[in-house]
């Protein structure tokens, strides 16, 4: 019987304190999660108690423990002293030969006495812990083949014990030393080197949203996502979808993946993996189909209501086989912990000369000095509060990362070293740049700015910004009228989830169209009508990956808005079908050859008249069609959807009956088509409109420019725009008062209420249903509200009592 050996199939969740967090972790899935149809490469786990009698044969407990007296505590001055001593010591120990005997045996029996590769593990007992990962913190070693270089790779893990950013973690932690053990995982080898690999989370790790699972995956081995060295692909995966068997995939993000670690043929020791180029094919496509996305969701899902917690995992996909595994799982340790119990939002007063830009970690604005370091070893020129610019960040960093007020890289993605610890320590990170070491010099005083959706930049000098934080207790939602959100980027959706709402009252569709999809839908249609050649090539490399490029811009639309949805689902997500003027449009790829020349788009070919002109109507199909799966292949029946700029009641009854055409039909599957009340004939037919349409949605900027005949996109005279003006005032109450009378929907979205308590006292007094706030305005327009329903003063809200009693004579 084995000393120092325990298989998987004879490990649970309970043997931590034996093969440690990791190890603990493998066994579980392997005897539980195997029947449930997740593949788990096989493997065994070297026990701590090899570790206990490894450092008791060479008498290095006392050894140990004096050098970290030595460590100075305070400054960590000399922790890379300390840990490479310390790590010495254990490499040079000697290694028990019945050990050596039992990794032999259980190896063979393993490979059915064949040698193949193996993956090899280290796994502490302080581990995969909920409130500690240690993720990254003691090394792996990959493609270890034949049974010398496995006994020298344990060792080696041994050691790892010791690493800098180990010994600092457990610090960190309130962890002793020599209380925490190691043991060593030997698993299977999945030839992920000749297809993908990654990891995920069963939330999105972002903003800890709970409904989604994150999935990003690149060529090769899954190490370079981790170390940050390549952008990988990320994919989202909306959990109620998975569950009801719908289409589940809310966003689709190409990575640049321009490395991939293989194996090495010619391995010198235990250095058997090479980074090399990856051929530019592979770069432009994706590494997994949306089967195998939808199939890894779905086994993410088992796995974290077997764990009953948050988790995340890492896969791989054997270029052999085909097949997909699950190589390790773990309790996600950052955001599945924190409750946030306040809001804080921050807005620059003025941008300033963006010197880079990449992907935002975090939603902070911080100024500061920029250090730029080249690797590890330069830490001491980092002064606490700096903001680290470098190529990219590996565990090696951490005890560095710990005091820094920033971190901005060239390379990584949002699953990269550096945004993993930038989230858990509360720091703002910006990831991706491509130059950042270039272009910034070091010394430079810059501004980064993570309150900007998805992209984060870095701008030149100190650039005045403001922080608002509301505690969550204090904010009170009204039940009347409903309080919601307008809402134009998907990235920032799941963040503003979090935020007291009644759902989203305005979802704006053009943000995706000209930041997603980037080309005029009829060029999608027509694209032998760009004749720009280098329109055209740009038009061909975004839609590369789709066989017809009209269903480029059906999935970029569908899944905008489905995330969007996802995040506030159950809630109402009201989205406005696109509202461009043609001028607007013609800066889209390719518009120029299918728009006209207005004078005034303004007052042109906008909305609801676009959609049945010959000019437009296929690219009306197309954003129908992306709505129609939105709504039913994906389940997210929250939406609803609403026409702006309808003229007239037959342009209503037009667009309602090609709507149907294209598979939207009114009321079917519950599906609810409302109106923008934001053209004078809009209130003064209230009556015919609200026939046709479920509910109104009150526009008031284009309501009040045209009840005063004002262009407000005209300087000259800005200064007389004004939603307050009583005109414009009479022509808002006219429309809440018809629409309460004949029992419709009636929401008004803009800044007033947010900016004026004298305007929000008018709404409330009138008895709107709703009111739809950007996220900047919210808090002060919920606090708005409230003042006007608990008004005790009636001479507050005569003026509205007084409009009303007029328009009932």
């Amino acid at each position: 019987m084995e000393k120092y050996i325990l298989k998987f199939c004879d490990i649970g969740i309970g043997d931590i304190s034996n093969v440690g967090g990791k190890n603990a972790s493998l066994g579980e899935m392997y005897n539980n999660l195997s029947p449930e149809g997740i593949r788990i490469p096989n493997g065994f786990a070297i026990t701590t108690s090899a570790y206990k009698d490894f450092i008791k044969y060479n008498n290095l407990n006392f050894a140990l423990n004096e050098l970290m007296l030595l460590l100075d505590k305070k400054d960590f001055s000399n922790l890379t002293e300390i840990g490479s001593k310390a790590r010495k010591l254990l490499l040079d120990a000697k290694f028990p030969l019945d050990l050596q005997i039992e990794i032999s045996n259980a190896y063979s029996f393993l490979c059915e006495n064949k040698e193949f590769a193996v993956a090899v593990r280290s796994s502490a007992t302080a581990e995969d812990l909920v409130n500690a990962s240690f993720a990254g913190q003691h090394d792996s070693f990959l493609n270890i083949k034949g049974t010398m270089p496995l006994i020298y790779a344990v060792k080696c893990c041994f050691a790892s014990l010791y690493t800098d950013r180990a010994i600092k973690y457990r610090l960190d932690k309130g962890f002793d030393h020599d209380k925490v053990f190691l043991s060593v995982g030997i698993q299977q080898m999945v030839r992920s080197d000749l297809a993908c690999s990654g990891i995920g989370f069963t939330l999105e790790p972002e903003s800890g949203f709970l409904d989604v699972i994150h999935i990003a995956g690149t060529w090769g081995l899954g190490e370079t996502i981790v170390q940050g060295t390549v952008t990988p692909d990320e994919f989202l995966v909306f959990k109620r979808s998975i569950k009801n068997n719908k289409k589940a995939i809310l966003q689709k993000n190409l990575g640049a993946k321009n490395k991939m670690l293989i194996y090495n043929d010619n391995p010198s020791g235990i250095n058997s993996t090479v980074l090399k180029i990856t051929p530019r094919k592979w770069c432009d496509k994706f590494v997994l189909e949306d089967s195998e996305i939808e199939k890894l969701a779905r086994w993410a899902l088992v796995i974290e209501e077997h764990y009953n917690k948050p988790m995340d995992f890492e896969w791989a996909k054997d270029g052999l086989n085909g097949e997909l595994y699950i190589i390790q799982a773990r309790p996600e340790t950052v955001h599945s912990l924190v409750k946030p119990i306040s809001i804080s939002t921050y807005k620059l007063e003025k941008k300033g000369i963006a010197l880079v830009q990449g992907e935002a970690i975090g939603n902070r604005i911080i100024c500061g000095t920029a250090r730029i370091l080249l690797s590890s070893q330069e830490a001491s020129k980092l002064q606490k509060g700096e903001i680290l610019v470098t190529n990219f960040t590996s565990p090696d960093w951490d005890p560095i990362l710990k005091k820094v007020a920033g971190i901005i890289t060239n390379k990584g993605g949002r699953t990269s070293h550096a945004s993993i610890v930038a989230r858990e320590m509360g720091t703002p990170a910006i990831v991706g740049t491509g130059n950042a070491t270039e272009i910034i010099k070091d010394g430079d005083l810059v501004t980064m700015s993570c309150a900007e959706g998805k992209t984060g930049y870095v701008y030149e000098g100190k650039l005045k910004y403001l922080q608002k934080t509301f505690p969550l207790s204090k904010i009170q939602l009204p039940q009347e009228p409903k309080v919601q959100l307008i809402i134009s980027e998907p990235e920032k959706a799941f963040e503003l989830s979090f935020y007291p709402n009644d759902g989203v009252g305005l979802l704006r569709i053009e943000f995706i169209i000209s930041h997603d999809v980037k080309i005029h839908p009829m060029a999608l249609i027509h694209p032998e009508k760009v004749l720009d050649p280098e329109q055209s090539l740009a038009i061909t490399k975004l839609t590369q990956n789709y066989n017809n490029k009209p269903d480029y811009l059906i999935e970029k639309l569908s899944q905008g808005v489905a995330t969007i949805a996802a995040a506030f689902y159950p809630k109402e997500v009201i989205v406005r079908m696109s509202d461009f003027k043609s001028n607007e449009y013609s800066g889209l790829l390719g518009g120029a050859y299918f728009e006209p020349q207005e004078e005034n788009p303004m007052l042109g070919f906008r909305g609801a008249s676009r959609y049945y002109h010959e000019k437009y109507k296929e690219g009306f199909k197309l954003e129908c069609q992306a709505m129609k799966i939105v709504r039913d292949e994906m389940g997210l029946t929250n939406v609803k959807l609403m026409i702006p700029f309808c003229r007239t009641p037959e342009e209503g009854k037009k667009v309602i009956a090609l709507m149907e055409q294209y598979g939207l039909k009114q009321h079917s599957n519950c599906l609810e088509i409302y109106v923008m009340a934001e053209l004078p004939s809009n209130i003064l037919l209230a009556k015919e409109f609200a026939e046709i349409f479920d509910g109104f949605s009150i526009g008031s900027n284009d309501l009040t420019q045209l009840t005063l005949g004002i262009d407000r996109d005209s300087e000259l005279i800005s200064d007389l725009f004004d939603e307050e003006n009583e005109a414009s005032k009479q022509m808002i109450f006219q429309m809440i008062h018809t629409a309460n009378k004949i029992g419709k929907k009636i929401g008004l979205c803009g800044q007033a209420p947010s900016n004026s308590l004298a305007f929000t006292f008018f709404l409330v007094a009138a008895g709107i249903s709703s009111i739809s706030f950007n996220s900047d305005a919210l808090i002060n327009g919920i606090k708005n509200i409230n003042a006007a329903l608990n008004a005790s003063k009636i001479q507050q809200i005569l003026p509205a009592k007084m409009a009303i009693a007029h328009f009932n004579k």
